[in-house]
């Protein structure tokens, strides 16, 4: 493993905590823009054939903002706000955590773009 302060690192790179933090800062004000794309493919959504591909796209976002949220509460749970804003040193166990959620950051920016790119795709079609 690593440690933060052994690590070779120049002083102007970001830490592996700021990385992960960076990630979700970058997705986290595209939930307005989901919650504004659902709120359009709401009334196209329905059980007919052309109705489903729009209540996919809707429940595609609402699951992409859905995983934010679980996402940001769990991160919440496993560092306390010293980690997160102000560098605390990890323990060897909370370091193995931030490389876990970093690959779940990853994952929910890959599921947020995406939904809202298929969503946007599907009202210019119209």
């Amino acid at each position: 493993m690593f440690s933060c302060k052994t690590e070779n690192k120049k002083p102007d790179q970001p830490t592996k905590m700021q990385e992960v933090i960076a990630i979700h800062d970058e997705v986290m004000p595209k939930m307005t823009d989901i919650s504004k794309l659902v709120a359009q493919l709401k009334p196209m959504a329905d059980s007919t054939e052309a109705g489903l591909k729009y209540m996919r796209a809707m429940k595609d976002l609402q699951a992409a903002h859905r995983s934010m949220m679980d996402w940001m509460q769990g991160f919440g749970s496993r560092f306390d706000s010293d980690e997160i804003l102000n560098g605390k040193e990890l323990s060897e166990e909370k370091r193995a955590w931030l490389l876990e959620e970093e690959q779940k950051v990853i994952q929910l920016r890959e599921d947020i773009n995406g939904s809202i790119e298929r969503a946007e795709a599907l009202l210019k079609q119209d």
